[in-house]
């Protein structure tokens, strides 16, 4: 798939238990109102060489702050912000069904994080139980250097079904200065405006529920990673560990669902997001109930892909990359949290396989810059399982003839070259985008030690 501009993915692993320093540091922060402009707001200093930074809210602490109107943090061993008091009633027109309807609600807004890379893009992560007649808005705004705001950007309209609104991502979504490209804010021109980046942002969820009803939707996990990536043809090589390790990740095939379904991204052909999204679900002991697959025709094999494809389909992109809409599903798996963020090379990869986490990358080459692959792609996602002891890579391809040719052994620096850069000359000749390292994390929500060790060396948590 190709975008006017790259969009960054991001995964990360929802954590454990906030510290009480955490807890306290996030209630300082929490001075901005939900309704006014934040204050200006300096960047936090640069570590020498960073080009990423996330920052995530997850635990209890993380919930308590920030701005309520209506919502409640709640405890327990994965804690979340619900509703307590609707603070109000909104209509929302889906726009892809036609349908009106009415929705109480209540809102959180993030503290101010003041970010440590001034940053060209930005992608939100969520992720949240939304049971039926319930969904939730993800909004982002910036903070410019020059202390001037965005405007409340929409992330997301989403739900884990599609009987209620349509998950979908909203176009259209400009100040002049900066863009919304189905889920990822970038500057319009950070080459020509002397130096302009976001120093800060914050978040705003809108949670929905029918009027009068107990319960709404649960956010479990809510953040973004934001990235200032300069743009390059070429990366350089890192050095292998020498330690082979190969993670025993389900193999699919998406060609396997060719014509399927063509109502979600003109079918199976284009699900290598979900696939591979199925594929470390399922490593992580996740697969879709009986019942939600009763949909699916039952001549065809390997039902929870086409459940996939459907539970990640936006309606607006009108096809099922949308990379936060990957991890919110992910998600929705018992135990698994998910977040979509940017890697630096093959080292921080090799640093989550030792630990036992297997991820997703995105990449675009022409059929002679990988070799063995067979073919070229604008944009393909991809599986990482493992390494060879010579630091090649072991990728699960879904796009293979079937689910037993899925396994692949890529050369290091091919890969390294293919997935990290941000420019490559495409088959036309003409200059195109690349991904800059584009990473789906998905991992348990309580990571073991050696887990949250390896999220935090590769700067996710």
């Amino acid at each position: 798939m190709t975008e006017p501009t790259p969009r960054r993915a991001v995964l990360v692993a929802a954590l454990a238990v906030a510290t009480a320093a955490t807890a306290t540091a996030a209630a300082t922060a929490a001075t901005v109102s939900g309704g006014g402009a934040p204050a200006a707001a300096a960047p936090a200093p640069r570590p020498p060489g960073r080009t990423v930074d996330n920052r995530f809210w997850y635990s209890y602490g993380h919930w308590l702050a920030g701005t309520h109107r209506g919502t409640v943090a709640v405890g327990g061993s994965r804690p979340g912000l619900e509703i307590g008091t609707a603070v109000g009633r909104t209509e929302y027109a889906d726009p892809h069904t036609g349908r009106k309807s009415t929705w109480e609600y209540a809102t959180w807004t993030s503290p101010l994080h003041r970010s440590t890379v001034p940053a060209t893009e930005a992608i939100a992560s969520w992720n949240a139980r939304t049971p039926a007649g319930t969904w939730i808005q993800i909004e982002l705004r910036g903070t410019y250097t020059d202390a001037t705001t965005t405007p409340w950007y929409v992330m997301g309209r989403w739900a884990s079904g599609d009987g209620d609104i349509r998950r979908t991502s909203v176009d259209g979504q400009s100040d002049g200065r900066s863009t919304v490209w189905t889920d990822t804010l970038a500057l319009d021109a950070p080459a020509a405006t002397a130096g302009l980046r976001i120093a800060a942002w914050q978040l705003r969820l809108t949670l929905h529920r029918r009027p009068g009803a107990e319960r709404g939707p649960t956010v479990r996990l809510a953040g973004a990673m934001v990235s200032d990536v300069p743009d390059r043809f070429t990366v350089p090589a890192s050095t292998p560990s020498r330690t082979a390790r190969e993670l025993k990740v389900p193999r699919y095939s998406q060609e396997v669902h060719a014509g399927r379904y063509p109502q979600y991204d003109n079918g199976g052909e284009a699900w290598c997001s979900p696939t591979s999204s199925q594929m470390i679900i399922e490593y992580w002991g996740g697969r879709a109930a009986a019942s939600a697959l009763t949909w699916v025709d039952p001549k065809y094999s390997d039902p929870q892909i086409c459940h996939a494809a459907r539970s990640t389909y936006d309606a607006a992109y009108k096809g099922c990359g949308n990379w936060p809409f990957n991890a919110a599903y992910a998600a929705t798996y018992r135990g698994l949290a998910g977040v979509v963020t940017r890697l630096t090379s093959l080292a921080d990869l090799e640093t989550l396989v030792r630990a036992g986490i297997p991820a997703i990358t995105s990449q675009s080459f022409r059929p002679d810059e990988l070799t063995g692959a067979g073919y070229g792609t604008a944009g393909h996602l991809m599986t990482v399982i493992g390494f060879t002891a010579a630091g090649d890579v072991i990728a699960n391809d879904p796009n293979s003839r079937d689910n037993t040719a899925v396994r692949r052994v890529y050369k290091r620096a091919e890969w390294e070259t293919i997935w990290l850069r941000t420019k490559r000359t495409g088959a036309s000749g003409k200059v195109a985008s690349g991904s800059g390292g584009i990473c789906y994390l998905y991992a348990p929500a309580l990571p073991s030690r050696a887990q949250f060790r390896a999220l935090r060396a590769v700067g996710v948590l």
